[in-house]
């Protein structure tokens, strides 16, 4: 039995793990809505929270008033809002994956990525084969990736290529890239209205476009008529980028986060419309 002196060591030491506990979950929490729009409006709720305080320090009572209204009705906003998300981690924690640790070396991974995406994109841009490959950043896609055909398999020049080959059923429409990973075939983007975009361009600049208006994604489209590498980013079209332009920009705008020594970023001096 221990001590009357041990009882408070014992209590301090369950509050750390406690504490440990709660911030390990929090943790994996936003791991689990990490590269979705839940962190977009989880910096809303931040912002929400930091005026409230503001108010009250400052005495606007007013402001004040509203912040906590907001926040009495913010739990059941935040339970539709991330209803995708919180659904996800249940899902993932029925799994026993929510606490599991990551394998391999993401830099690594994301490397292979790279160079797999750059090969298929050279090998149908010498045969003039028409490709839209859209790459999820931050803001999450699952909206769009719904709208295709589900693959959930591991990114390979090869699979990129025969997924774009004339008359299969999977070639009309977008890939979308997600973690390292082929998410759906055949999907959908929302087109552009912009009416600076060339006449001469068809759907799938459009939609590459369209894309990078509403997300953060880079999409690499291949022209069936020209063989032409394009690149749309921030609703930018950047047309007839060589490989090595092609290649450049993807590891510095996509692997720069997880690259160890600083690069220099790639410099936009591709045509650009608009």
């Amino acid at each position: 039995m221990p001590s009357f002196g041990e009882l408070p060591i014992l209590s301090y030491l369950g509050k750390v793990v406690d504490i440990l506990l709660v911030w390990f979950v929090i943790y994996k929490l936003i791991m689990v809505i990490r590269g979705t729009k839940a962190v977009q409006l989880l910096k809303g709720i931040v912002v929400i929270v930091v005026v409230r305080f503001l108010s009250s320090f400052l005495g606007l009572q007013t402001l004040g008033w509203l912040m906590d209204k907001a926040l009495t009705w913010g739990f059941l906003a935040v339970i539709i809002i991330f209803q995708p998300e919180l659904r996800r981690a249940l899902e993932q924690l029925g799994r026993g994956r929510l606490f599991s640790r990551g394998n391999g070396s993401e830099e690594d991974e994301s490397t292979r990525t790279v160079e797999a995406i750059v090969k298929a994109t050279d090998y149908m841009a010498k045969r003039r084969i028409g490709a839209l490959i859209s790459i999820e950043r931050e803001t999450g896609m699952e909206d769009y990736i719904e709208t295709g055909i589900p693959m959930n398999a591991n990114i390979t020049s090869e699979l990129l290529i025969n997924i774009f080959i004339p008359n299969t059923p999977l070639h009309d429409g977008a890939v979308i890239l997600q973690r390292n990973q082929v998410a759906a075939a055949a999907c959908y983007l929302p087109l552009s209205e912009s009416p600076f975009i060339s006449k001469e361009l068809g759907t799938r600049h459009r939609a590459a476009v369209g894309i990078s208006e509403v997300t953060d994604s880079i999409t690499v489209v291949v022209s069936e008529e020209t063989g032409n590498i394009s690149v749309t980013k921030n609703g930018d079209l950047h047309r007839e980028l060589s490989v090595d332009k092609l290649r450049d920009l993807l590891t510095s705008e996509w692997l720069k986060s997880t690259r160890v020594s600083s690069s220099t970023r790639w410099q936009w001096r591709g045509k650009k419309d608009g």
